[in-house]
């Protein structure tokens, strides 16, 4: 991996940074891109504020929810429909 992430990349690596899952040399190149692209270090704040949201309309405690689940999928479904708009 290059130290420079494409905005397309960065967008590929949201989920993985969410929950700490990406590698370092990958988390470097991805918090470097948030400082040099404002356009992606907003779309991260939209990015967080929605899974912030989303883990408030189903937290932890739902009885017959997994709150890991219910809203990745629904964030990466909010994310298809915006790259398709």
């Amino acid at each position: 991996m290059s130290e420079h992430l494409s905005c397309r990349e960065f967008i590929d690596f949201l989920s993985a940074h969410a929950d700490g899952s990406l590698p370092a040399d990958i988390a470097k190149a991805f918090e470097a891109h948030i400082e040099h692209c404002p356009p992606c270090k907003d779309y991260l704040g939209s990015f967080e504020h929605t899974v912030g949201l989303l883990h408030n309309l189903c937290p932890p405690e739902a009885e017959g929810t997994d709150a890991e689940e219910v809203p990745e999928g629904l964030v990466r479904a909010i994310l298809a429909a915006r790259r398709d708009a």
